[in-house]
């Protein structure tokens, strides 16, 4: 520790060769820490050098007093992972337009996004306000309770039927389409 309170000082006085010094003694926890939060090896790299870089950057803001030298860079480390797994991925690419080949192509999402909407406009309130919470706004079941103000349980069971509603909805309405190009 005596050892570690020196490399520290180097580092906040930005001495490089404390920074590889102090990475090679943390790195390996520090990234058995992140690979079983992420999953995925590659993500796990990346973050375990940006959370040094971060380390580099910010060294002078580490205080002994507030804990151990290791607590602050796990939670440096704790804080990037949780902010990759909180971005929430498109649903649709937006970026790259060329994936329409057509532009009959993007006026049918649209439809059937219509066509979904106008199906869970048709729930009881508590269901439609479920699956908004979920689907549409992108919370996890335990933020969407919460904020529905009942117990999880109950919440998910909200969203299961509203989910089993949408089906029959749908198998209904495909049934019926049959039923009309039948006749054609």
């Amino acid at each position: 520790m005596q050892n570690d309170n020196r490399l520290i000082q180097q580092l906040q006085q930005k001495d490089e060769r404390a920074l590889s010094l102090l990475y090679d003694k943390y790195a390996g926890a520090i990234y058995s820490v992140i690979l079983k939060m992420i999953r995925d090896e590659g993500k796990a790299q990346n973050l375990l050098q940006d959370t040094f870089m971060t380390v580099w950057e910010k060294a002078e803001s580490y205080d002994a007093s507030k804990g151990r030298f290791y607590t602050w860079v796990y939670r440096i480390a704790k804080n990037k992972v949780l902010n990759v797994l909180r971005k929430t991925d498109p649903l649709i690419q937006t970026d790259d337009f060329s994936v329409y080949n057509q532009k009959e192509d993007a006026i049918s999402i649209d439809t059937e996004y219509l066509e979904l909407n106008g199906a869970v406009t048709k729930l009881e309130a508590h269901h439609k306000q479920a699956i908004e919470l979920v689907y549409f706004k992108g919370m996890t079941h335990r933020e969407a309770h919460e904020v529905m103000d009942v117990p999880l349980g109950t919440f998910k069971s909200y969203v299961r039927q509203a989910l089993k509603q949408l089906r029959d909805s749908y198998a209904k309405m495909l049934s019926l389409l049959l039923l009309i190009l039948n006749a054609l």
